[in-house]
């Protein structure tokens, strides 16, 4: 009897072996389909910033085609012949060095290779970064209000770090302005409201900083070397 019973002990023991075996080789089955899915979706996941990564990071605005805008010169500041072919109009402000750059080193050539030969007309819109710029805009409106716009335009770029009011009628001193005008609309305020609205006009065209050039109709962004500027307008002249 001990024998028969030792026997039927060691049969269940090993049937309920074998169904721990089983179970178990379910159990890890389960376990290596998931991990292999897992393993799949994190390469699906992993693929995503990639694909972020490149919407944040977009083409330069002035590569590839671009739309034409039709861009208004307001009653801004007009530098050339009414009848040149190609418009460049700039929307810009005095405090900035970018905007500086371009004025001292590119807008020369400019001015001498195609606005002087009556191939290109210029045009200088306000377009507010920072508010330290505020008076420095009113102050070139001023001056524009007595045939000096471009004289003063110069004089700003070249001393971006002295544009306190002091140092606005200092320049418009300089000039010859007559100063009891100058200083009376300066100090009014004439023409904050004109600043205001340039930079309005700005955003509604999508500009987002200084300087912004749109050289008939095509946004052009940024003080960029000359041939860069030469480029695109000897393309404007040829279409």
């Amino acid at each position: 009897m001990l024998g028969l019973w030792r026997d039927r002990t060691i049969q269940e023991g090993l049937f309920a072996l074998s169904i721990a075996i089983v179970v178990a080789g379910v159990i890890l089955s389960f376990a290596i389909i998931h991990a292999a899915n897992t393993i799949a979706g994190n390469k699906i996941v992993g693929e995503k910033p990639i694909q972020q990564t490149q919407e944040q990071n977009p083409p330069s605005e002035t590569e590839g085609k671009q739309d034409t805008l039709k861009i208004s010169a307001d009653n801004d500041p007009v530098l050339g012949s009414e009848n040149a072919p190609v418009t460049i109009i700039e929307f810009s402000e005095f405090r900035c060095p970018f905007a500086g750059r371009f004025a001292r080193d590119t807008f020369p050539k400019i001015r001498e290779d195609y606005i002087e030969t009556g191939k290109v007309k210029f045009v200088y819109r306000d377009f507010l970064v920072h508010s330290t710029s505020q008076k420095a805009q009113e102050a070139s409106e001023c001056a524009h209000e007595q045939g000096k716009f471009w004289e003063y335009h110069d004089l700003l770029y070249q001393n971006q770090r002295a544009l306190e009011v002091d140092d606005l009628k200092s320049y418009a001193e300089q000039l010859g302005l007559d100063m009891t005008k100058f200083e009376e609309c300066l100090d009014s305020g004439k023409y904050a409201d004109e600043v205001e609205k340039d930079t309005k006009d700005g955003r509604a065209y999508g500009v987002r900083g200084t300087p912004t050039f749109f050289i008939n109709g095509k946004k052009f962004v940024g003080a960029q070397p000359y041939e860069k500027f030469r480029e695109e307008i000897e393309s404007a002249l040829s279409r």
